[in-house]
């Protein structure tokens, strides 16, 4: 057990590592002996987990999802809306995901690696709660959740590089909150607009009340042993 732990634990290292250098370089400069130098692991250890530079780089990408997850709201748009903030919060500080960002619209990796995955699976997990939202008389009856959710996706892809380009993304928050400002109105019921928490620091919020249950879970823990 212990083994398998720090394999775990290695390929996630190999992985934050890989991720922190796609995005300082994009995917044709970046080289495994950078990673290896990052991640401060074996030649063996990453090629054990990871055998080429095209199954590190789908391994980055195939993170993403997971990583953008919320909790879920009574409001099915309201959590529609904070997988956005949540997913632009974790964009300035974690690695990772910046990396899955970068490769995600990179397009000089090789056709070995899946560019479309993410987009394709944020657009799939979109409509889910999107139809969700409609089942709950959330949304507007002209509204159809899978070009909806591929609106988003496609919007939110578009002002995270338009806000790393020109400010390092500082000013994500702001632009998903006027981007939140001009989509809502068009899909959502009027009752509900005033009830739907779109203002900048909201993923700030929701990440900081994850943080504090974790770090009650894991007292709790503590406390049992």
């Amino acid at each position: 057990m212990a083994r398998q732990e720090r394999a775990i634990r290695t390929r996630r290292v190999i992985l934050e590592a890989a991720g922190a250098v796609f995005d300082e370089h994009g995917y044709t400069a970046t080289t495994i002996s950078m990673v290896l130098e990052r991640a401060e692991v074996t030649k063996g250890a990453l090629y054990f987990h990871f055998p080429s530079k095209e199954s590190l780089a789908q391994a980055v990408l195939d993170e993403q999802l997971s990583l953008g997850a919320v909790p879920p709201q009574p409001c099915k748009l309201q959590e529609l809306v904070d997988t956005a903030f949540v997913f632009g919060q974790r964009l300035l500080s974690n690695s990772l995901l910046k990396g899955s960002v970068r490769l995600a619209v990179d397009q000089s990796a090789p056709p070995g690696v899946d560019h479309s995955g993410p987009f394709r699976q944020w657009s799939e997990h979109l409509v889910v709660v999107l139809e969700q939202a409609r089942d709950q008389g959330e949304l507007l009856p002209t509204v159809q959740p899978a070009q909806t959710a591929e609106l988003l996706v496609g919007a939110f892809a578009g002002i995270q590089l338009m806000s790393r380009a020109l400010t390092d993304r500082a000013d994500l928050a702001e632009r998903i909150s006027v981007l939140w400002g001009h989509i809502l109105p068009s899909i959502a019921v009027p009752a509900l607009l005033t009830g739907i928490d779109w203002e900048p620091d909201r993923g700030a919020r929701v990440l900081a009340a994850l943080d504090a249950a974790d770090a009650d879970e894991a007292a709790m823990d503590l406390s049992a042993r």
